[in-house]
């Protein structure tokens, strides 16, 4: 039998820190993290399965206790859990057809919290981050200057910004200018 070796990698943000008094960008550790595309017939197993409700309904979330599903699409889902849970090893055989791939090592996630958290992010995301707008548990597909990211509003001044890994000195760039320019 072949030796096997798995592959390690560096955060591409590690001991990065950035913000200001109304803002403070923090790395969030690393998580495991699925991009799931199902029809309607396998999602009620894929619940079961995962251990939360998939949403259903357009820029919702479902989950909490650091396992999450974002919707993105009408048979998309970013699913995400914070403690690292073999995701993929938990599924099985559903009543319908699915796909599901670890992504856990090409996403990052940012968290951006405080006061000043929305105006930070408003710095170079266009949608409309007002609490009455974007409420608690909404996510979206979206763009952060020219990348694109999954922005979800975990708490009413916590976000959570997910992008590329490639991506992310760019992004996390951003969010500290954003942070800054908020405190004025």
């Amino acid at each position: 039998m072949a030796e096997q070796f798995t592959a390690e990698r560096d955060l591409p943000l590690a001991g990065a820190y950035g913000g200001s008094g109304l803002a403070r960008l923090v790395v969030a550790r690393p998580a495991t993290r699925l991009s799931l595309r199902a029809g309607a017939d396998a999602i009620p197993g894929l619940n079961g399965m995962l251990e939360l409700d998939l949403p259903v309904k357009p820029l919702a979330s479902s989950g909490g206790e650091g396992r999450y599903a974002f919707w993105l699409g009408p048979d998309e889902w970013l699913v995400i859990d914070e403690y690292e849970d073999d995701l993929a090893g938990r599924l099985g055989p559903a009543a319908g057809p699915y796909s599901a791939v670890d992504v856990s090592h090409r996403n990052i996630a940012i968290m951006v919290d405080g006061p000043g958290a929305a105006a930070t992010l408003n710095a170079a995301c266009p949608l409309d981050l007002r609490l009455e707008s974007f409420p608690v548990g909404k996510v979206a597909r979206t763009v952060l200057g020219k990348a694109e990211i999954v922005l979800f509003r975990k708490e009413e001044q916590t976000f959570r910004v997910e992008c590329w890994r490639s991506f992310a000195p760019y992004v996390f760039g951003l969010l500290d200018q954003g942070a800054k320019d908020a405190a004025y």
